[in-house]
């Protein structure tokens, strides 16, 4: 994405962009500071492999001025992504993040970590990917109150559920997810509606400014559904689909994500494959947003509008 928006970067923003360091678990870590030819990394020719480090030798020697964290999500630590990105803030970089474990284990300290520094922690690509989620709220919808939200914020549920209506066993459901990119190869973070749960946390901790913890969040999976059931349902104008819920109460919030029988009018229902949707309602109106089909590219999206938005004055 850095590539193919080079040249508008440079010409519409006055950006300029060098890659300086690696570091992945299958490929391993470098960095050079003058640096890193971008191309033929991406097409798998990468620069000798250093040794791996400890992440703040490797920022040091990368003299990184931005990270973009993009670790696997570990749910019930945020780990180590937080360890990750607090480098990076204590080593004056920005950090952004597409992992929404930091968000939910360690939000308010990396936010204050970050304005004491004068840098920015940016995460849009957690939720719904390159739509503006958390920016939209500052910018496009100030003073107002966000009393509570509703979506479908799992692709590999709703790839599974789409799948499984068209004749699919759950097992092939659950192939053809991975095929696609949004499944995990151990998919149990989506199935059992953990990735859903971290997702709603997240968004009620920046959005609803409520410091609540993910085990409070109500969760139940798709595992229990049936092959029949989700295909009796379709046939008779009704569709499963994983919900998460939001609802303030008083100070505090109520979180639920769980599978809702839906009639076929509701625009939840509607979602297929990928798609992702949010229904955010606030004190004075309310406001649907729906993502179709999103790939990897969104996500990196999301990533480059974070960066843009911290490197700008």
């Amino acid at each position: 994405m850095l590539v193919a928006k080079e040249t508008e970067l440079r010409r519409r923003y006055d950006v300029r962009w060098r890659l300086t360091g690696l570091a992945t678990r299958r490929a391993g870590w470098v960095a050079d500071p003058d640096g890193l030819s971008p191309l033929p990394i991406l097409n798998g020719h990468w620069p000798p492999r250093q040794p791996r480090r400890d992440v703040r030798e490797w920022l040091e020697n990368a003299r990184a001025d931005v990270l973009f964290e993009a670790s696997s999500l570990v749910a019930q630590t945020g780990q180590p992504a937080i360890e990750h990105l607090k480098a990076a803030l204590e080593l004056d970089a920005h950090a952004i993040t597409a992992n929404k474990g930091p968000i939910v284990h360690a939000f308010r300290e990396l936010a204050a970590l970050a304005h004491e520094k004068k840098r920015k922690f940016l995460y849009e690509a957690t939720v719904m990917d390159g739509v503006p989620i958390f920016s939209l709220f500052p910018l496009g919808l100030p003073a107002t109150e966000l009393r509570g939200f509703s979506g479908v914020l799992n692709s590999t549920t709703n790839v599974i559920l789409t799948e499984i209506e068209k004749g699919r066993s759950f097992e092939d459901a659950l192939k053809r997810a991975q095929s696609l990119g949004v499944a995990e190869t151990d998919p149990a973070a989506d199935l059992d509606g953990w990735d859903s749960a971290v997702k709603a946390t997240a968004l009620a901790i920046v959005l609803m400014d409520v410091p609540i913890k993910l085990e409070q969040v109500q969760r139940i999976g798709i595992r229990d559904l049936s092959e029949d059931k989700i295909r009796s349902v379709r046939a008779a104008g009704m569709r499963y689909k994983l919900v998460c819920r939001a609802e303030r109460r008083g100070d505090s919030v109520a979180c639920t994500v769980q599978p809702e029988l839906l009639l076929a009018s509701d625009p939840l229902a509607n979602l297929e494959g990928t798609s992702s949707a949010i229904r955010f309602d606030l004190d004075v109106f309310s406001i649907s947003i729906v993502e179709h089909n999103p790939g990897v590219e969104a996500t990196a999206y999301g990533l480059l509008a974070d960066f843009l938005r911290a490197v700008q004055p």
